[in-house]
């Protein structure tokens, strides 16, 4: 197998279904996730104690999730068939509500950092949020699997959740934004991110 080609050394790629150019929207969407599914693999190599087993597992689990996700957006052929899928959406919320209730109590918003691992999970959460934008800005033009905008929406919520976790784990404390109301008081504190 070649790793190059030349096909496109005139600055278009090829998708599933034909040739579009290398900024096209679409291929910022898909190569955006493939950014943050290269942030969950760096995470991966700093949480391979046995207190991360259950995140690390989630993580493998979620980067053949991404390749997924970015697979479906590659996707202009008709009739053909997308990867992901509600479930996967669900498994997130059950892990979320999971994770909420094992760390602290939070009513501030937190900076994003604390120990590396948390901090690399924090990277992979807003580079998430920006493969959700992109992937808005590419439904408005054409026709996606939905299904991606909401398990890249509550992808982000899941990062949030398991860097706070870490840092749990790891007895880091979060840092509190330090001119932050009292955001949470009485809120499930798994939405911080979902602004």
């Amino acid at each position: 197998m070649n790793l190059y080609t030349r096909t496109g050394d005139r600055g278009q790629t090829s998708i599933i279904g034909g040739r579009v150019d290398k900024d096209h929207l679409r291929v910022e969407a898909y190569g955006t996730i493939d950014e943050a599914n290269s942030f969950v693999g760096q995470a991966m190599t700093l949480l391979t104690d046995s207190r991360f087993e259950d995140i690390y597992n989630e993580l493998e689990k979620i980067q053949h999730e991404l390749f997924d996700c970015g697979g479906d957006l590659a996707v202009v052929k008709e009739k053909y068939p997308y990867k992901t899928t509600e479930n996967m959406v669900t498994f997130l919320e059950e892990r979320i509500d999971h994770y909420v209730k094992e760390a602290p109590e939070l009513e501030r918003f937190i900076l994003p950092g604390g120990s590396p691992g948390a901090a690399v999970i924090h990277l992979a959460r807003t580079v998430t949020r920006r493969a959700e934008r992109c992937t808005v800005t590419l439904q408005k033009e054409a026709e996606i699997n939905n299904i991606v905008l909401s398990y890249l929406n509550r992808l982000s919520d899941y990062f949030f959740a398991i860097a706070r976790v870490i840092n749990y784990r790891l007895g880091v404390k979060d840092v509190e934004y330090e001119r932050s109301a009292l955001v949470f008081k009485n809120k499930p504190t798994k939405n911080q991110d979902d602004k």
